[in-house]
């Protein structure tokens, strides 16, 4: 029987190259996006599919439960966001703070909720949060994401400890700079391979932490920064 994954802000970028590859390799498909195109890719795909936002707890909902009503189970999630709102450290409001908490941190913590006890049922499951490079080498370009996205580390780390006896993993890939994004010759720089990373790199690494060939990881962030982090 196929694998099905859930695979959140998939209609571009990362998103939507992980929801191909994932595809490629087998796995039935629920996915959401904001965007209208995910009807599309989802036809494509063979997928069904949610118009919605990772900030809604309802849409999250609304996620499982099609997946669920389509497929009867639930093997792996991918929480992949939009970016949070930057800004001069200072200069960022609390309701862009509260924003940047549900972006990153919260519509995770809402996800595992909803599947936990789903993949409790099954005897396993795998879980992976797209974070950034910069969750462990902060960059002044991304204040929010950095700050909170080291939380995301943290509850991560606290969730694959409670559930690894469940057969349940959970970790995070932490991208450096991706050709989703501009190139900035400033940023190419920085970066000792030399060039920005492909989506179709990021989505193949989210596929590995979700296979049973990842089966003895949890707990862990994975950098796909082609060298940029300088720390240890």
């Amino acid at each position: 029987m196929k694998p099905v994954a859930l695979v959140t802000a998939s209609s571009k970028g990362m998103g939507e190259a992980i929801a191909r590859e994932l595809h490629a390799r087998g796995y039935h498909l629920a996915l959401l996006a904001r965007s209208e195109r995910i009807a599309e890719l989802a036809e494509e795909l063979g997928a069904v599919a949610v118009q919605g936002s990772v900030t809604d707890p309802a849409d999250l909902e609304r996620l499982v439960q099609i997946a669920l009503d389509r497929y009867g189970k639930i093997d792996a999630v991918v929480n992949h966001t939009g970016h949070p709102p930057k800004g001069d450290l200072l200069a960022i409001s609390d309701a862009d703070w509260h924003l940047g908490l549900d972006v990153v941190l919260m519509n995770v913590v809402r996800m595992a909720r909803l599947v936990t006890p789903i993949m409790e049922r099954g005897g396993k499951g795998a879980i992976v949060n797209i974070s950034t490079f910069a969750a462990f080498e902060p960059d002044p370009d991304f204040p929010v994401s950095a700050s909170l996205r080291t939380a995301l580390a943290a509850f991560t780390k606290l969730y694959a400890d409670r559930y690894a006896k469940a057969g349940i993993r959970m970790n995070n890939v932490l991208p450096g700079f991706i050709d989703s994004l501009p190139e900035k010759a400033d940023r190419k720089t920085r970066i000792p391979m030399g060039r920005y990373g492909t989506v179709a790199e990021v989505a193949k690494t989210v596929a590995f932490l979700l296979s049973d060939d990842a089966g003895y990881v949890t707990g862990q962030n994975l950098l796909v920064d082609g060298g940029l982090v300088r720390g240890l």
